[in-house]
């Protein structure tokens, strides 16, 4: 999408890694931001659900927060993103705290081009695949990058964290 512009999409500019930027129209009223670019995007793109992902934002039971980035169908297992992460414990950040400090939107957070570059666990199927999605940072604005370039650039782990 020529002149969109966010942190996540100058972070792949800067790196100069591929990517391809694909813009929807957001629905205020959607229920799920990863289910509304699933139907937005996938026939579209001709990728399955399972190729588009979430970035969710995690506090750690040490008080820190951390990212975790699945597929849009799958639900997050909090225990296996905890021990990926090395800690005991994980649960779901508050809204206003993951907005301060990703300095995205939830619906528009992205793993790439936060604030400060959390701790993240990328699910392991995203190997599977030479193209992946994940928000650019703006609701209806999605990156399409190979997931070895955005493992590198979070610095992030893998594991299996859906269920």
């Amino acid at each position: 999408m020529a002149g969109a512009s966010t942190p996540a999409i100058r972070t792949l500019t800067q790196a100069k890694v591929a990517h391809r930027v694909h813009a929807y129209t957001h629905d205020p009223r959607a229920d799920s931001y990863g289910t509304e670019a699933v139907d937005a995007l996938a026939g579209e793109l001709g990728v399955t659900a399972a190729q588009i992902f979430k970035t969710l934002v995690l506090e750690l039971s040490t008080g820190s927060l951390a990212v975790a980035v699945l597929p849009v169908p799958n639900t997050l297992s909090l225990k296996a993103a905890a021990a990926a992460l090395g800690v005991s414990k994980a649960s779901m950040a508050d809204k206003a705290k993951a907005e301060r400090t990703t300095g995205y939107v939830l619906g528009g957070i992205s793993p790439l081009g936060q604030r400060k570059l959390l701790p993240t666990v990328v699910d392991d199927s995203a190997l599977t695949w030479d193209r992946m999605l994940c928000s650019a940072g703006r609701r209806g604005l999605e990156i399409e990058v190979a997931p070895a370039d955005l493992i590198r650039l979070t610095a992030a782990v893998t594991a299996t964290v859906r269920t």
